[in-house]
């Protein structure tokens, strides 16, 4: 993670002055498009800015690509699934997707669990990914990576450290828990995605896939030239989601407690739970804490957790605070660069705000 230098910002109680302090976020981030979201026990200050006119439909109500920002939704869809008792986060991944097959000893030992934590030993893409890659880095990197080639690639891995013992950050293997979760439930991911977790949460203008014309972001490169829009290939469960921020602040506020309705399904109402627990620490003293799918940080406050998530010309935020009904869903379309401050400034929303 890149340090975070975001200036000290209270959000006072008063939508009024929410929005205000919000706009005044808003002009430390150049974009295109803007949206910077709060929800507070539910009652939320959206505002939607940047340098482009606004089209015909409301930035708020765009989808807007997530990148990594996707990765909640695998874990709580993992949660849930694990609730429900039709998986073990110990089961073992090769044992779900190809069961029989002849693997390395350490593929072998590789769990749900390790391969959502990022501690399967596996890299952050397969090493063969890069050859038909790097020639359309810019514009296509992952579309000509499928489903199977992922799989493949897992099932001949050799993994760098033995499962469970380093944490290293891996698309790879959180897209591996996807197909193995497809696998081991006989139900394509996207299907399994919109039953156990989008459709239950009311996430209707959350999706995997583009939308029709005009309901899209559309991504930029620093230049401000647009890119098309991302095609995942076979990375579905580590980038693909697609949300508008009012969306995003639905999920969050599932995780909040704050949502207009409690979850009704025991299943859910666990996994929601399940995935605000400290699972992992690492780094130099134990620093770093993780949940099963957020990061945790420490604040004067109590405890945010939170994810970023960044595509070839958009990017996005979501965090929240357990227990006070806080939330936080920020999303830009311009591409991440190394002076860029949206990350710091909607962290600095989640993290400075009583």
């Amino acid at each position: 993670m890149t340090e975070m230098t975001a200036a000290p910002v209270t959000v006072p109680v008063s939508p009024a002055a929410t929005a205000r302090v919000l706009a005044e976020a808003a002009r430390a981030v150049d974009a295109p498009d803007l949206v910077l979201a709060v929800s507070r026990n539910g009652v939320r200050t959206v505002h939607t800015g940047g340098s482009a006119e606004p089209g015909p439909v409301p930035r708020e109500l765009m989808a807007y690509e997530l990148g990594s920002a996707s990765k909640p939704y695998a874990g709580l869809l993992l949660a849930r699934l694990v609730a429900q008792g039709r998986v073990r986060y110990e089961d073992r991944a090769a044992d779900l997707l190809a069961p029989g097959f002849p693997v390395h000893p350490a593929v072998r030992r590789i769990t749900l669990r390790h391969l959502l934590t990022h501690t399967s030993g596996l890299p952050g893409l397969p090493a063969d990914f890069y050859p038909q890659a790097v020639p359309r880095w810019s514009t296509d990197p992952y579309g000509g990576y499928p489903a199977d080639r992922v799989v493949r690639a897992f099932l001949r891995a050799r993994p760098r450290h033995r499962p469970g013992t380093r944490w290293h950050y891996s698309n790879f293997a959180v897209s591996v828990l996807g197909h193995t979760l497809a696998a081991a439930t006989g139900t394509p991911w996207e299907v399994l995605l919109h039953q156990q977790v989008l459709a239950p949460l009311g996430l209707d203008a959350t999706r995997v896939r583009p939308g029709p014309d005009g309901t899209d972001a559309v991504g930029h490169r620093r230049e401000g030239t647009p890119v098309p829009a991302l095609d995942t290939g076979g990375f579905t469960a580590a980038g693909a989601v697609r949300a508008t921020p009012l969306d995003l602040l639905t999920f969050l506020e599932a995780h909040t407690g704050s949502a207009a309705g409690s979850p009704t399904d025991s299943s859910l109402a666990a996994a929601l739970t399940e995935v605000t627990r400290p699972v992992l620490r690492r780094g130099l003293r134990h620093a770093h804490t993780h949940t099963l799918t957020w990061f945790q940080h420490p604040t004067p406050y109590g405890p945010v957790l939170f994810h970023a998530g960044a595509t070839l010309g958009q990017q996005a935020f979501l965090g929240f605070r357990p227990g006070t009904g806080l939330a936080v869903a920020a999303t830009a379309t311009r591409r991440v660069h190394r002076a860029d401050t949206f990350v710091a400034t909607a962290y600095g929303l989640l993290t400075e705000t009583r």
